[in-house]
């Protein structure tokens, strides 16, 4: 995938995976982190002896909107900048489904496919994503999501054909 792309492009890419991220470590002090900002502190995340004794789990994972929240450091990571971009805005998700847990220490990835792309006034355009976030050497990912986010661009940069 392109670096770098022009608001023509985009439309070419609906339907296609555009991009996979790096590797990244879910780690016991990003867990704590991630509940000390939450104040989420169930022990299922940050008590590792009792998570081993009381879980299936062997011991602790992540909270899933952890899980969720690591897409916008694998968006940055590995899909195409949009050259006429002036600022991007998280839109938000029609659907979040957890489907497995993360461990303490196990690697997630980001996997995107542009599901859809459309100018919404003058400059914006609104660009939907199947994500995924999968983990390293297991079979069911951590999560599927449909994420929106939205382009701004200066509207004289908009391509004639939008």
């Amino acid at each position: 995938m392109p670096q770098e792309i022009s608001l023509s492009d985009v439309k070419n890419l609906v339907g296609k995976e555009i991009g996979v991220s790096d590797w990244i470590t879910v780690t016991q002090k990003t867990i704590d982190n991630f509940a000390e900002a939450t104040g989420d502190f169930q022990f299922i995340h940050t008590d590792p002896v009792r998570a081993a004794a009381e879980t299936p789990f062997g011991g602790t994972i992540a909270h899933g909107f952890l899980s969720l929240s690591l897409l916008s450091a694998m968006n940055y990571n590995c899909l195409p900048k949009i050259r006429e971009q002036t600022m991007g805005i998280n839109y938000g998700f029609d659907k979040v489904r957890f489907m497995a847990p993360v461990k303490s220490g196990a690697r997630v990835r980001g996997r995107f496919t542009m599901a859809d792309a459309r100018f919404r006034g003058a400059g914006m355009l609104m660009i939907t994503y199947d994500a995924t976030v999968e983990i390293e050497g297991e079979r069911k990912p951590a999560l599927t999501a449909i994420w929106q986010t939205i382009i701004q661009f200066d509207p004289k940069d908009r391509p004639a054909d939008a």
